[in-house]
């Protein structure tokens, strides 16, 4: 197996630039996942990988060597496409063998290797049935298992599970990972969901426009994130992100609250940021009348867990509750925001502000409503 070397790599269309000088080092035998919204440009960079893109300036080097100029046939990736690109007059045996018999593998050879990825994927009781016969995860794995048959350095995969319905997604996510465990193969695989993301990465990288706006392992990326758009991408749901100004003495003062102070920080006064916090991290105040009164908009149900959204000023605001009675929907809750759960970013720049806060602190004035416990 081979890492991955991408140095300064740019793409331009028709002289528009549509990646900005991306560069990475892929480790080897990692599993990296590449996630970001569509037209980030993340298919582009894969597809510039396997050589089926050129690179306008840059290099790719796998295993040490450049391939800017090598064919892709040659650069030992094997691809796995979103669309299975199956041939449906073959059979799946047929159909894992095609790369091997276009490289002119003895036969023999050609049916041992078929067998050995028929074995891995759980294919061997369908290798004589057509692609019509089978379930759309089966089709992905025999599209799996054509890659898995040319024995390459590194396996990419274009967001191959897009197809598939939302159970079949999750089955094949935990077949994929397993997959890689086995083989140890550097793999590298492009979507746009950030659950799958958060699941399958070993290291994680971010896109945005054509940038790379954070590269780390899942953990970091979702406690830490780089920016304002990383920390709104990544989650589900996602964080939450409200505009705040630094006050006297350091006070974070949630903007259009009069008088209610959140957290104490040693940033300059006037500063304008945007506090970020996770969802799960809210907690409800002990006592009603303590803390930020927000009213219920609405509330979803996932049966383990609910999550209510209320508008806080403007903002939306998420908070993820334990499961509990109904009808929280237009009621009062009293809500705390734990220091060390804050996040700051520069509200100009978008990008992270590492601060400490102290013990928040609230002035608000009490609300003439009943507190509901959840």
């Amino acid at each position: 197996m081979a890492d991955v070397t991408i140095t300064n790599v740019k793409k331009t269309y028709d002289g528009k630039p549509v990646l900005h000088g991306i560069d990475v080092t892929l480790p080897d035998g990692h599993f990296v996942v590449i996630v970001g919204p569509s037209g980030c440009g993340k298919s582009t960079l894969l597809r510039m990988i396997a050589g089926l893109e050129d690179i306008t300036s840059g290099e790719i080097a796998i295993g040490g060597t450049v391939m800017n100029d090598i064919e892709p046939a040659d650069r030992g990736c094997a691809m796995v496409f979103q669309n299975y690109a199956l041939y449906p007059h073959m059979t799946v045996r047929q159909n894992i063998a095609y790369p091997l018999r276009l490289a002119k593998l003895p036969v023999a050879e050609r049916e041992e290797r078929v067998a050995q990825a028929a074995r891995i994927l759980n294919l061997t009781d369908y290798l004589d049935r057509r692609p019509a016969q089978l379930s759309g995860g089966q089709r992905q794995r025999v599209a799996m298992g054509r890659a898995i048959v040319r024995e390459p350095e590194v396996f990419l995969f274009d967001e191959p599970l897009s197809n598939l319905d939302a159970l079949l997604r999750v089955q094949m996510r935990i077949e994929i990972k397993r997959l890689h465990k086995r083989l140890n193969a550097t793999s590298i695989f492009v979507t746009h969901d950030q659950v799958e993301a958060m699941t399958l990465a070993d290291t994680l990288i971010v896109m945005n426009a054509g940038r790379v706006e954070q590269i780390g392992s899942p953990a970091e990326i979702y406690r830490r994130p780089a920016s304002v758009f990383v920390a709104g991408f990544m989650g589900s749901p996602a964080m939450n992100l409200l505009p705040a100004t630094v006050g006297a003495d350091g006070e974070v003062v949630l903007d259009g609250i009069a008088g209610d102070i959140i957290a104490q920080s040693s940033l300059r006064t006037g500063t304008p940021l945007t506090i970020g916090i996770r969802p799960e991290s809210i907690t409800l105040a002990t006592q009603p009348g303590k803390g930020l009164p927000v009213t219920i908009d609405l509330v979803e149900e996932l049966g383990g867990s609910r999550v209510a959204y209320y508008n806080l000023s403007g903002s939306e605001l998420a908070v993820v509750l334990p499961p509990g009675d109904e009808g929280l929907e237009g009621k009062t809750v009293w809500l705390s925001f734990p220091t060390e759960a804050l996040q700051a970013f520069d509200r100009v720049t978008g990008k992270r502000l590492d601060t400490a806060f102290a013990t928040s602190v609230k002035r608000a004035a009490p609300l003439n409503a009943e507190a509901v416990r959840v």
